[in-house]
């Protein structure tokens, strides 16, 4: 499901139906208020938003909708400053679009931050089981051999990113940029002191891990 949110009711149309042809099923909101309620009421896979509104500045909406989830929204608008494309990426906005544009260049760029986004996501009712280790999104709750663990809500999501891929490097960058969404670090040690304590909580001997492995210089695997 695609939000559209944007004042001018024939870009809303066009887009409307060019997505449609495209395959996406689409909402269509013109008001800042009416649209924060569909984005709670419909909890839609990416949003399409203009920053000119009748009603609020889209940069305030985008901060409230990634606040609330971390959906991704893609900024369409008339403005292409350099200011306001930066300013657009700074409050987390996944892209920035500037009209007039091609529709089949918006579909791919729509199409890469969706399947950037899925590769992380772990569904909320699954059950990862990898090794020892046991992981219910659900619950929110993580066993080693059969113990429960008490992790923090930095540390379950990360174990349940790195979880969700055993075998694979997850870079240090997407282990940031899922995490810390809303946040904006000033370097990477944030990331390094999660990861320690998750290993202090999982790991038989922390100093030498078996399951949270370390790839210097790229992010981390898990290894069942």
């Amino acid at each position: 499901m695609v939000l559209v949110v944007d004042e001018e009711e024939p870009c809303r149309q066009a887009l409307a139906s060019g997505l449609e042809k495209e395959g996406f099923a689409v909402e269509l909101v013109e008001h800042a208020r009416h649209a924060f309620e569909c984005f709670q009421r419909v909890r839609p896979d990416l949003v399409l938003l203009d920053v000119v509104l009748p009603d609020q500045c889209g940069v305030e909406l985008c901060k409230r909708m990634r606040a609330a989830a971390p959906v991704p929204v893609i900024i369409v608008t008339a403005r292409g400053a350099e200011a306001d494309v930066v300013a657009g990426l700074e409050i987390g906005a996944a892209d920035y679009v500037v009209k007039p544009f091609r529709l089949r260049e918006l579909v791919a760029r729509m199409r890469a931050v969706l399947r950037r986004d899925a590769s992380l996501l772990v569904p909320a009712d699954d059950v990862l089981v990898q090794g020892c280790v046991r992981l219910d999104a659900a619950r929110r709750e993580v066993t080693v051999d059969g113990q429960l663990v008490e992790l923090s809500r930095k540390e379950f999501d990360l174990l349940a990113l790195l979880m969700a891929h055993p075998g694979e490097v997850v870079a240090r960058d997407s282990c940031i940029d899922r995490l810390w969404w809303d946040q904006e670090l000033a370097d990477s040690r944030t990331l390094d002191t999660h990861m320690r304590r998750l290993r202090r909580k999982i790991e038989p001997d922390p100093a030498h891990p078996r399951h949270l492995v370390t790839v210097r210089g790229v992010g981390f695997r898990f290894q069942p």
